[in-house]
């Protein structure tokens, strides 16, 4: 066996991976195996992998569960995994070493995220966007995302040239990773988006009044920009919808009593620390459970949000039993 340093495999594993996966995901790996080879360097001196035991990658998964959820620490000992069953390929441990490496199973509570933003409070954020900031970048994020559904990283992706502004508005959801916009599901993801007239107004008035207007510096001119000219990064969506879904920030008032003079969540960079705010996912959580409870198809709302009807039933479907049973009244026959 060759006498490799863990980083140096890791290294070499994030490159060839690198071609399979989107730039997230990547990250995603590179976090992990960054504290995975932290641990094996620091904690359990393991200079080369090929003195690593099946033991060793037990202990470290016996630390990381006092540190993580069950959940976490599921996605973790998956990527371990798959960056051991690499390292056997380039002969830097045992063969078969990847076979011993377990991967907790977490039992479905712990598995499925009950974040959601709810039909009265997603309304009661668009009637403050409507009449305190309109047409502004944040009405526009959250417009889109609640009236969608779509992920993140398709939001961050459109173009000026994505949003189709005639008697049926549309948003163009394209996968261009040669310009640092790939979507999860690659060309598979590719798709049209209906959007009302309400979020087509928005948008055509966002563009005219408060819009750049410029170009970034793969000559593309992005849909969502920030004062400065640039693409308005993941991070920066992600901040402001933690910001507008505070209550005290559309309806002026704190559910849980606190001072707001006091609260450390009341600026656009602590936002998420307020137990009521939500993250963009909340949102895309919402329209899924909106949707389906108002009637519309399991195979329109899938393919709208590019999902398979097994994640949406496990991780996005969050009726009541009774809203799952007043979606069946219409089906039910008397025998």
């Amino acid at each position: 066996m060759n006498a490799t340093p863990p980083h140096e495999a890791k290294t070499r594993y994030l490159k060839d991976k690198s071609t399979d996966v989107t730039d997230s995901t990547l990250s995603n790996y590179q976090t992990t195996l960054n504290v995975f080879c932290d641990w094996l360097t620091d904690k359990a001196g393991v200079k080369t992998l090929n003195t690593l035991t099946s033991d060793e990658i037990q202990k470290f998964k016996e630390w990381r569960l006092e540190k993580v959820k069950t959940i976490t620490l599921k996605t973790d000992m998956t990527c371990i995994k798959g960056f051991v069953r690499f390292c056997e390929q380039i002969n830097a441990v045992p063969d078969g070493l990847h076979q011993l490496v377990r991967v907790p199973k977490p039992n479905r509570e712990d598995e499925v995220a009950d974040s959601i933003l709810t039909s009265d409070e997603a309304t009661e954020v668009l009637s403050y966007l409507e009449k305190h900031e309109y047409a502004s970048l944040r009405h526009v994020v959250f417009s889109i995302l609640w009236k969608t559904g779509m992920r993140r990283s398709a939001l961050y992706g459109l173009d000026k040239a994505d949003f189709e502004d005639g008697s049926k508005p549309y948003l163009r959801v394209r996968h261009r990773p040669e310009t640092g916009t790939p979507l999860k599901n690659k060309t598979r993801g590719e798709r049209d988006v209906r959007v009302s007239g309400k979020v087509a107004e928005v948008i055509r008035d966002y563009l005219r009044f408060n819009h750049p207007d410029k170009e970034d510096e793969h000559g593309r001119t992005p849909l969502l920009m920030s004062s400065h000219g640039k693409r308005c990064e993941p991070s920066t969506i992600q901040r402001n919808i933690y910001t507008v879904t505070r209550p005290c920030h559309y309806t002026g008032e704190c559910p849980m009593g606190r001072s707001l003079d006091e609260c450390e969540a009341t600026s656009y960079n602590t936002a998420s620390k307020c137990p009521a705010s939500v993250s963009p996912h909340a949102l895309r959580r919402g329209y899924v459970t909106e949707s389906l409870n108002a009637g519309q198809p399991k195979d329109v709302t899938a393919d709208r949000v590019d999902m398979s009807h097994e994640v949406m039933d496990k991780h996005y479907d969050k009726a009541t039993k009774n809203e799952q049973m007043e979606r069946r009244e219409d089906y039910l026959v008397d025998i």
